[in-house]
């Protein structure tokens, strides 16, 4: 589940997410406390002998504003709640619920008239899609998620709220309809997202070109569904998955747990124990024994670095400096770590990782806390400036599993695009482009998300016992025998005549 403060999003839509001792009212409760307050009020109104009036300034009509006026608004409201802090912060990283919308309608549905619960303490959350105002201190709020609705009325005393081989590719199946009855199981809804984007976004990899003849226009090969499954978050499916490539939901310490669950669960239902044989050379070669028995070991980036290094890094907010990019180059070049052109920071940092920490992880390892100059689509670190709450998994020196708190700042997102976009005009090919359709979607507020991709393929490989990853896949990419053959077929045949 995943909610946002309400300050931050668009006129149309808002996230609310309560943390409160609610009660449940019904109707004739509810003309109850109206009549008392409306007494209360004329009482007040007439104690006052020479009352004093002071100019109010008009209230804003969101309806009746510009586009441009309502997200100067807004953008001044989030300024203020980023200064102020703390639990006001616009964009939290997780927020936690303790009962669904539909198993709280059902458990509350059967309270009587006048009945209220005071002591009834639940933290629930979903879509506001409706706020009016009864008086100063009462207000309902028409709350939707989870394909229900449920209203919510709030009172001054009682309401706190964030706004917000045969075998062998049996064992693949098996793996996908584990991980497909995995996240069924916890509420998760199974999407399809394009196939091809304008843009190449998601993740840092060079991307295929294709061209759609129809449209007559060029568009990449999707390397990742990221920014569509966060579109849909925003849209409202709080829990989606896409088979082999990313997953939707919760914080990155929420996505640790389900990730040592799920593959060990796996490891254990497929093999019957924790602990398999694999050959990375083939059956030929060294055998090294895989134990997926969980907690999996953790290893923070730059701290495991500096210690393998022997050298103190500089401070992790300033890895965006030219100062830095210095020190990591020159670093590379002492230890003969080979790093191509155009020698960025985050592949300089990437190359370092790859020699000195991935070269080690034998057994699932989560690898922790990337730097922001390296995860441009992570949430910072809620305790150490300049890091993100970003992991990936190892196993045998090889990246199975990669996952992070999603960012949903639009502002600090663009900023990150922007830096990205900078590699790739330094040469970079992997460096992301700004999405504009993106940055417009997080306008509209993305919930605290957690973003989780496996590699279905490579994990199959390991849990078969493969070093070669077409004998996993049942349609490989093959290299022709003879790559000319065809061309010379082609040349013998004539051109029928019409």
């Amino acid at each position: 589940m995943a909610e946002v403060d309400g300050q931050k999003l668009s006129k149309k839509r808002r996230l609310l997410s309560t943390s409160c001792a609610p009660s449940i009212f019904c109707r004739r409760e509810l003309k109850r406390r109206l009549k008392a307050e409306q007494k209360a009020k004329e009482k007040s109104e007439k104690a006052v002998i020479a009352p004093q009036t002071k100019a109010q300034p008009d209230k804003v009509n969101l309806e009746e504003i510009s586009p441009n006026e309502y997200f100067k608004l807004r953008s001044a409201a989030i300024a203020h709640l980023k200064n102020v802090g703390g639990e006001h912060h616009p964009y939290p990283h997780k927020f936690s619920v303790s009962i669904s919308l539909q198993d709280f309608i059902e458990k509350f549905s059967n309270l009587k008239d006048n009945e209220v619960l005071e002591n009834e303490k639940l933290s629930i959350a979903g879509r506001v899609h409706a706020i009016r105002a009864s008086g100063a201190k009462l207000i309902f709020y028409d709350l939707r998620g989870e394909g229900t609705k449920l209203q919510v009325m709030a009172t001054a005393k009682q309401y706190e709220y964030k706004e917000f081989q045969p075998e062998l590719k049996k064992i693949r199946a098996k793996i996908i309809a584990y991980i497909r009855k995995f996240f069924d199981d916890m509420g998760f809804l199974e999407i399809e997202t394009p196939m091809m984007n304008m843009i190449a976004g998601g993740a840092t990899a060079k991307p295929f070109i294709t061209h759609h003849n129809e449209l007559n226009m060029d568009l990449f090969m999707r390397i990742a569904p990221e920014l569509y499954h966060k579109m849909l978050v925003v849209g409202g499916l709080d829990r989606v998955y896409e088979i082999g490539k990313q997953f939707r939901n919760e914080d990155y310490n929420d996505l640790i747990y389900i990730t040592e669950t799920l593959l060990s669960g796996m490891v254990f239902s497929i093999h019957g124990s924790y602990k398999i044989k694999y050959h990375p050379d083939g059956p030929e070669g060294d055998e090294y024994e895989i134990d997926f028995t969980p907690p999996f070991k953790r290893i923070p980036m730059i701290p495991t670095l500096e210690k393998e290094l022997n050298t103190k890094f500089p401070p992790a907010t300033e890895l965006s400096t030219e100062s830095a990019n210095k020190f990591l180059s020159d670093l590379c070049t002492k230890h003969n770590v080979e790093c191509p052109a155009p020698r960025t920071t985050a592949r300089l940092l990437d190359k370092l990782v790859g020699e000195f920490i991935e070269e080690r992880c034998i057994n699932p390892t989560f690898i922790t806390e990337h730097p922001q100059i390296m995860s441009p689509l992570a949430k910072w670190h809620r305790s150490v400036p300049g890091l993100t709450e970003r992991f990936e998994v190892f196993v045998m020196k090889k990246e199975v599993c990669n996952a992070y708190t999603e960012l949903n700042d639009p502002m600090v997102q663009r900023q990150r695009f922007e830096q990205q976009a900078a590699d790739k005009a330094a040469g970079d090919d992997e460096a992301q482009l700004i999405d504009e359709n993106f940055c417009t979607a997080l306008e509209y507020g993305l919930p605290p998300t957690g973003g989780w991709g496996l590699g279905v393929d490579r994990l199959t490989m390991f849990l078969t016992d493969n070093n070669n990853i077409k004998e996993v896949l049942l349609f490989p990419a093959m290299k022709p025998d003879d790559p000319n053959r065809n061309k010379e077929d082609g040349s013998d045949q004539q051109t029928p005549e019409n």
